[in-house]
């Protein structure tokens, strides 16, 4: 396979003005050429029209045989025998600039606000640079979203990759703009952002979206990336890249502390089984080709901390699992990857609790490092480990209550039954606009376990329980 990266610059800029004419086949958003010279995988692309208009593309496949690219705007229109194309020679690059913050995109990084293209202070390549792993920092510092069961139970750590697995249906929309609206760090505000990028969503949701942060008033601190679903399928594939690209520039370049929120990915991934597809790939799980995993991990680990750089990127990536699946091929894979998930119930969602994220098969793996002491609270880790037994141990009793009836359950199971009810009508129920601090969340939280008997609360500490039970 040749790659024009290495061939010298004067030479890829000859070859860069080269223009073909005709093309061998055209399928959907791919084009096929044949007897091109040394193109690069990635590469772009111009594709021009009978009428000289000029369509965007990127190579997808390269050999000394043939050449498949795919055309960002679609192909139709686009004749055999008529289409020139032409091989840059350098991959697709968005300008980036810290004035994008406020702005609103397409996912090749256009503005589609009605605004003035931003200036650039610098040029980079969409797919990122490679991290040496061990230039990594461990993740540590807490960020509050001012959600009680996210903070409380399964916490965001700055640096981090925490997913949200939902389901059709679900309010994971409502949750992503809440946590955009109400994401900070403790302490020190001016140097966090959002970078929210949306793919493959309806013209309502993407209205819902701007207008919430207009409305509350952090758009300014906001760069919105939109792929909307009657857009290419193909620009879909480039949203979250172009995204990232502009919170690594403002992670490692401006220094900020950037929070980089994709829905949905299950859209993404959609996109890329149907370009597979075409290309007559050999397919893997459920139709999705066989690079998957390597795919999603190329994007969720563009996050992190890196040594000698002040600022980071977390991520929080959300997918809809199809039929609430969550061992199908994207939650699966995106598990691998990432430090956790947060799932939601649709049994939670019909009692009308919102957010409705399960209790047990929610976890943030890196929690017990950004918690405690000087963190959060000194009493958060064990409270968070005494919540979970004690949920548990609900999630028993009414299994149990299903078989024989609540009459046949002894008093202590109907204590906890009683603190089951409370715990998910205060701690983890809250209004879509209401935010609460850490305290005002671990405060519930005992509020919550007064309910049971003290001897039954084994993972936390005397003087825990002397300061904060009943209170």
């Amino acid at each position: 396979m040749s790659d024009s990266w290495n061939l010298p610059e004067t030479q890829k800029k000859l070859l860069s003005g080269r223009e073909y004419i005709g093309v061998d086949r055209i399928d959907g958003p791919l084009v096929f050429i044949k007897n091109t010279h040394a193109v690069g995988y990635r590469d772009l692309v111009e594709c021009v029209d009978s009428k000289g208009h000029t369509r965007l593309g990127m190579v997808l496949d390269t050999s000394a045989d043939m050449v498949v690219a795919q055309v960002f705007e679609g192909t139709a229109g686009l004749t055999l025998p008529e289409t020139r194309i032409r091989f840059k020679g350098e991959p697709l690059k968005i300008g980036v600039t810290e004035k994008m913050l406020g702005r609103i995109f397409n996912g090749l990084g256009l503005p589609v606000d009605g605004g003035p293209p931003p200036v650039s202070e610098a040029e980079s390549d969409v797919n990122g640079q490679p991290i040496n792993p061990t230039a990594r920092e461990y993740p540590r510092d807490f960020i509050q979203t001012g959600i009680s069961v996210i903070d409380g139970m399964n916490t965001l750590i700055r640096g981090q990759k925490l997913p949200i697995f939902s389901g059709n249906g679900l309010p994971h929309n409502e949750l992503a703009a809440q946590i955009t609206r109400q994401a900070k760090l403790r302490g020190d505000q001016s140097n966090f952002v959002i970078v929210f990028a949306a793919m493959g969503v309806k013209h309502d949701v993407a209205r819902y979206f701007i207008q919430s942060f207009e409305e509350s008033g952090v758009l300014e601190n906001v760069a919105l990336f939109l792929s909307l679903a009657d857009d290419p399928s193909i620009e879909r594939l480039l949203t979250p890249r172009s995204a990232l690209t502009l919170a690594e520039y403002l992670a490692y370049t401006r220094g900020l502390h950037v929070l980089v929120i994709m829905t949905d990915m299950s859209n993404y991934c959609e996109s890329l089984r149907e370009i597979s597809t075409i290309r007559g790939e050999i397919p893997s799980r459920k139709g999705y080709p066989g690079y998957l995993y390597s795919d999603l991990a190329e994007i969720y680990e563009r996050s992190g901390m890196l040594k000698g750089y002040p600022g980071s990127i977390t991520q929080v990536p959300i997918l809809t699992m199809p039929n609430d699946d969550i061992s199908h091929p994207i939650p699966d894979l995106t598990g691998y990857i990432t430090e956790g998930q947060i799932v939601f119930e649709r049994e939670m969602h019909g009692r009308g609790i919102y957010p409705p994220v399960a209790g047990l098969p929610s976890l943030s793996r890196l929690m017990k490092d950004g918690i405690g002491e000087d963190m959060t609270r000194e009493d958060h880790p064990h409270l968070a480990s005494q919540l979970f037994a004690a949920y548990s141990y609900v999630k028993d009793v009414r299994n149990l209550a299903s078989v024989i009836g609540e009459e046949e359950l002894t008093p202590l199971d109907h204590q906890y039954m009683e603190f089951g009810e409370s715990f998910e009508r205060k701690f983890v129920a809250q209004k879509l606009d209401e935010e609460r601090t850490i305290e005002e969340t671990l405060n519930l939280g005992w509020e919550a376990l007064s309910l049971l008997p003290v001897e039954e609360l084994h993972r936390v500490t005397e003087e825990e329980l002397e300061k904060y039970y009943g209170r």
